[in-house]
């Protein structure tokens, strides 16, 4: 029994040696549960939930030492290299600085002369006897010329030209030989005032009067006394004809003499001299002294005739002027010869836009009261018919229109005012058709009618064309290869002109005159 027993032990051991180490998956042993895998580690002895890990203990910040530092950056070998490398960046900014201002130093670059108030300004010749005679019935005088002063200054008039106050007869040097359809000298000394008030400066004329009268009758003040009268009163100054006896340098002389008592005033008084002959008159021992004692040289652009003058004589005067221009003292373009009516806002623009200050006669188109009128006059059924009234204001507004344009853009463009002048000369001859000037066709010659030039200041071009002709011209820009292509009208004799153009596709109408600011292509300026 005890042997039995002995041989059963022994086969359970012998048996146990034969099964596998992992006989749990076949089944023997524990039963894995649900949801948990049959291997060793889903057995019962593996932990049902794994512990979460324990977070690492958070590190307070704290600044780099230096030696810390140095390393991080490299070393202390780049601390060097970063010191020149800011060195190098400033030397080499103040050196580029340094260029740009070497630079826009030693560029040539226009600069502007300050301009008195006599180079800025548009003169106005005015006779008040006319005036008042144009106006309706029922007017007061010379009350009338005040109340438009404020008018002719909004159309950008700077200062007045007064001519008819004296009598020739008589010496403006006697206070009281005030023409009598002018009203007494206090009418006159009310005129000064209200023109001051309005901002318009007033100049005398004397020209074609005996100034020599005054000391030989004992009724009449001296000449200097008379010009401090007269400068006291609030005038700006006087004019002369380069006739006159007061045209000497020992007259003049005392004449500056009297303006110097008023120096300390704003205003600097001038003496404008009209020239009547071709060539002005030396002063008699001082060509130097020309350009102190004469500030003004006031120049007709058309030759006196009592004829009207041809389209060809007119151009031929206006070339003869632009060709032969005296820099010595400033100029002032008046028209004085006779135009046809159509010339005559041709010669405005031109007197606008030529270097020196214009003097535009008295002109009834701009007369605030002559169209405030125009419905009035043609109720009396005097010699227009009712369907001629529209027609005439319709022409008064574009000569008002024009003539305001003009003048306000020479008084804000610089290159209008005091800009540099060229004249383009079209009379050119030459015998290629790609380099003809202005043609009706590209084989025609070039017409003696048709003028340009040029206003420049800076970058700033203004192309001022003239067609004096009865003929319509286009344009044909290689004469000119120079200039740019594209510009905006500024203005034009018929006032349709607007927005941009190209000189390739421009045409000139007859008796046409157009301003054109150039600009060079994807500019505005």
């Amino acid at each position: 029994m005890e042997q039995s027993d002995k041989e059963a032990a022994e086969e359970t051991d012998r048996t146990t040696d034969r099964m596998p180490l992992n006989a749990g998956d076949a089944g023997y042993g524990s039963v894995p549960g649900p949801g948990l895998s049959g291997g060793v580690g889903g057995s019962e002895t593996a932990p049902l939930l794994i512990p979460e890990p324990e977070p690492e203990p958070a590190q307070s910040w704290r600044p780099l030492s230096k030696e810390e530092l140095e390393v991080a950056a490299g070393g202390p070998g780049w601390r060097k290299v970063r010191c020149y490398l800011v060195v190098l960046f400033w030397l080499t900014w103040v050196a580029l600085l340094a260029t740009s201002i070497a630079i826009i130093a030693i560029s040539p670059r226009p600069v502007a002369t300050p301009l008195e108030w006599w180079q800025k300004s548009l003169f106005y010749q005015l006779r008040p006897d006319l005036y008042m005679e144009a106006q309706a019935e029922g007017s007061e005088g010379i009350n009338v010329l005040c109340e438009q002063l404020p008018y002719l200054r909004s159309l950008g008039i700077g200062a007045l030209i007064l001519e008819g106050l004296f009598d020739k007869e008589v010496s403006p040097l006697n206070l009281t030989s005030v023409g009598e359809s002018l009203g007494t000298l206090p009418q006159i000394q009310h005129l000064l005032t209200e023109s001051n008030k309005a901002g318009l400066k007033v100049v005398l004329n004397f020209c074609e009067l005996d100034l020599d009268v005054a000391g030989n009758r004992p009724s009449d003040l001296s000449a200097m006394h008379a010009l401090r009268f007269w400068l006291e009163q609030g005038v700006a100054g006087f004019a002369i004809c380069d006739t006159d006896a007061a045209y000497s340098e020992k007259t003049l002389l005392e004449w500056r003499g009297v303006f110097k008592e008023f120096s300390g005033q704003e205003e600097e008084r001038i003496v404008v001299v009209k020239q009547t002959q071709d060539i002005l008159p030396p002063l008699s021992n001082s060509n130097q002294n020309n350009t102190t004692l004469v500030d003004v040289v006031m120049k007709s652009i058309l030759p006196s005739s009592h004829h009207l003058l041809s389209a060809q004589e007119v151009a031929s005067a206006i070339e003869t002027h632009l060709q032969t221009r005296d820099n010595l003292i400033w100029p002032s373009w008046t028209v004085g010869g006779k135009a046809s009516h159509d010339l005559k806002k041709l010669l405005l623009v031109l007197m606008m836009t030529l270097p020196g200050s214009p003097a535009v006669q008295y002109d009834e188109e701009i007369n605030q009261m002559q169209n405030l009128s125009l419905n009035a006059g043609s109720s009396h059924g005097e010699k227009n018919e009712p369907s001629d009234a529209p027609i005439d204001k319709k022409a008064k507004q574009l000569a008002v229109a024009l003539f305001t344009s003009l003048s306000h853009s020479r008084a804000r463009e610089e290159a209008l005012l005091f800009g540099n002048f060229t004249f383009l000369p079209f009379n050119a001859s030459t015998n290629s058709s790609s380099s003809s000037s202005f043609n009706s066709t590209l084989t025609s010659p070039p017409s003696p009618t048709l003028l340009a030039f040029l206003r420049s200041w800076g970058c700033v071009h203004f192309l001022v064309l003239l067609n004096v002709g009865p003929e319509r011209h286009a344009l044909d820009p290689a004469w000119a290869p120079s200039l740019p292509e594209a510009g905006v009208f500024v203005a034009s004799t018929g006032m349709d002109r607007l927005g941009s153009t190209s000189l390739y596709t421009l045409e000139l109408q007859p008796h046409e005159a157009i301003i054109i600011k150039l600009f060079e292509a994807g500019s505005y300026s």
